[in-house]
């Protein structure tokens, strides 16, 4: 495989490494996101979905060649959600941090079930604030991790996939 499809590799594999670690928090260690994580968790999703995309193009093209364009078009496309994403964990950090003002709502995780049994577990949700920092390390939230995370993936990523073959 060339570098280029390890670059696309390298982004499926730390952006699901990413979810799996906010699931794990959620899951395991109690702790409820705010609605700026939710937008993390979406951005890296959808990186995940184009590198993916990007791996099954790229394996296609070995034998249909016209595919090897929409294949890095695709890797690339991950490689700027990927920088969406630490741009929107930057700015979570920063509101964690009171650097700037963040937004003013937030949300509750989501529900399922009938009007009533919704109602029901959304009065019972805390309120999760996003300026609030659950959980860290070193200093850092779970936001400032998945920007530094998030950039030096995309810096690495972005070498395999951009430099002269």
């Amino acid at each position: 495989m060339r570098s280029e499809g390890w670059g696309a590799v390298l982004i499926l594999a730390g952006s699901l490494a990413l979810l799996a670690g906010a699931w794990g928090f959620e899951i395991i260690g109690g702790l409820v996101p705010c609605e700026m994580c939710w937008w993390q968790r979406w951005a890296l999703m959808a990186t995940a979905f184009l590198a993916l995309d990007a791996i099954v193009l790229r394996a296609i093209s070995a034998r249909q060649p016209q595919l090897a364009t929409p294949a890095r078009l695709a890797g690339l496309l991950a490689l700027l959600a990927l920088l969406g994403n630490a741009g929107i964990a930057l700015f979570h950090a920063g509101v964690e941090q009171k650097w700037w003002q963040g937004l003013t709502r937030c949300t509750a995780p989501p529900t399922a079930g009938d009007a009533k049994a919704m109602l029901a577990d959304i009065l019972a949700q805390p309120l999760v604030r996003c300026d609030a920092i659950p959980w860290q390390m070193f200093g850092i939230s779970m936001a400032g991790w998945n920007f530094i995370v998030s950039l030096m993936l995309a810096g690495v990523a972005a070498w395999l996939m951009l430099k002269p073959r």
